[in-house]
């Protein structure tokens, strides 16, 4: 697994003040599973790179699909820093972000769980693994999703966007998560689709498991430090007792 070290990151790790020791004491049993959720669970990242070139385009900014799609899975302010450098993030974020959202929900209906999926996230936790969403999805894509998947039985808890102050490869989504999840990072394993998904992880000492899915290769996962890689939730599901999270199963 690749480490991320930093001293930008010291205050987030266990142990810190902020992170909660009856969190520490109750983590040495539990165990939890942690799961994007756009592109990895649901197909939408394609959908996502329409709808921000719509919104680019709307404002009078032309950005190739192929930079917008690698950059999918960093949180919204990142990935218009990214592509459109700081000053126009700056000046047209909120108006863009709003466009986008627009734009991809008005593409709702195009929305589907991968195959699998559902079924992927109730055996996780059927084995007795506590699952959560963990997301930088706003309020009104994530309901959409949530109502997809339509497994909110069986999640522990959901952390989006709306949730931290930085989002990834930030690792607050994932300290976050581990909080509300009651676990350790070494009890506790993320399944994700970018490379983004994967740093956030590595930063907060969790391992991450990747999908194909996305649209990112399995080489450029690795690289990034995941530790083993599936086609999609069908083929993780397919694989599961010989798969990492197999490890967490009671």
């Amino acid at each position: 697994m690749t480490h991320v070290a930093g001293t930008a990151y010291e205050t987030f790790r266990p142990g810190h003040a902020g992170y909660h020791e009856s969190v520490l004491k109750e983590a040495a049993i539990a165990t939890a599973v942690l799961f994007d959720v756009d592109g990895t669970l649901v197909d939408s990242n394609y959908l996502h790179v329409h709808a921000w070139q719509r919104a680019f385009r709307e404002l009078g900014r032309d950005v190739d699909s192929w930079r917008v799609h690698r950059a999918i899975g960093k949180g919204s302010g990142k990935l218009l820093a990214d592509l459109l450098g700081k000053d126009d993030a700056e000046e047209l974020g909120d108006r863009l972000e709003d466009l986008h959202s627009r734009f991809y929900l008005e593409t709702a209906g195009m929305l589907r769980p991968f195959d699998q999926a559902a079924a992927l996230i109730r055996v996780i936790a059927g084995h007795g693994v506590r699952v959560l969403l963990a997301t930088s999805a706003g309020p009104d894509e994530l309901d959409v999703m949530r109502k997809i998947l339509d497994v909110d039985d069986v999640v522990t808890a959901v952390v989006a966007g709306e949730d931290v102050e930085a989002t990834k490869p930030d690792p607050e989504p994932v300290f976050a998560a581990l909080e509300r999840a009651g676990t350790e990072p070494g009890n506790t394993i993320f399944v994700g689709d970018s490379v983004w998904d994967v740093h956030a992880a590595a930063k907060a000492g969790v391992r991450t498991v990747a999908v194909l899915s996305g649209g990112v290769s399995a080489a450029e996962l690795t690289e990034a430090g995941a530790v083993a890689t599936y086609d999609d939730p069908a083929a993780l599901l397919d694989a599961l007792d010989h798969s990492p999270l197999a490890e967490l199963f009671t």
